[in-house]
C-alpha cells in the first residue's frame, strides 16, 4: 500500500469491506431462513442486470 495514500480513503475501503460483510451475513441467515423468499427477492433486484 502505497504511503502517500491518504487515510481517509483507507477508512473508506475498510467501512466499505464492513457493509459488505454485514450485507453478506444478513443474505447467509435469511437464505437458511426461507431461501425460496430470498432467492425471489434477489432475482427482483436483479432484474435490471439482464
Amino acid at each position: 500500500m502505497p504511503q502517500a495514500m491518504p487515510l481517509n480513503w483507507l477508512s473508506l475501503y475498510f467501512t466499505f469491506i464492513i457493509i459488505f460483510f454485514i450485507i453478506i451475513v444478513k443474505i447467509y441467515y435469511s437464505q437458511n431462513k426461507n431461501p425460496k423468499a430470498m432467492l425471489i427477492k434477489f432475482m427482483k433486484k436483479n432484474n435490471w442486470k439482464w
